[in-house]
């Protein structure tokens, strides 16, 4: 039974982590998705319980050291972000095309 467990959780773990893996360039949570993977795997396997420590150990780290910094590097930071992220908006929709659900108004590659 304990180890039916055990490959039942490595199973969800690794499709969460694949997802995850999967969406990090796209839109959406693809890195919650990771960590959300990281959880489950830990709660049955030391590696992945050693490698959610190394995630918390440095998103602690970019936290704080984001809170330290000025408004304007904040703002620098979140303009980067954005652009980085709007960009892979727009590579996503020219290499998929754009849904036909979208209106025609809205200004995209067709």
């Amino acid at each position: 039974m304990d180890t039916a467990y055990r490959a039942g959780v490595g199973v969800v773990g690794a499709l969460l982590l694949v997802v995850g893996l999967v969406t990090i360039p796209l839109p959406g949570p693809g890195w919650l998705t990771v960590i959300a993977a990281l959880f489950v795997l830990a709660s049955e396997f030391t590696w992945a319980e050693q490698v959610l420590e190394f995630t918390k150990r440095y998103v602690k780290l970019w936290t704080d050291w984001i809170g330290r910094q000025s408004m304007w590097v904040r703002v620098l930071i979140g303009l980067a972000t954005a652009a980085f992220v709007y960009g892979v908006i727009v590579c996503v929709l020219h290499l998929t095309g754009v849904p036909d659900w979208v209106p025609g108004w809205v200004p995209l590659w067709r």
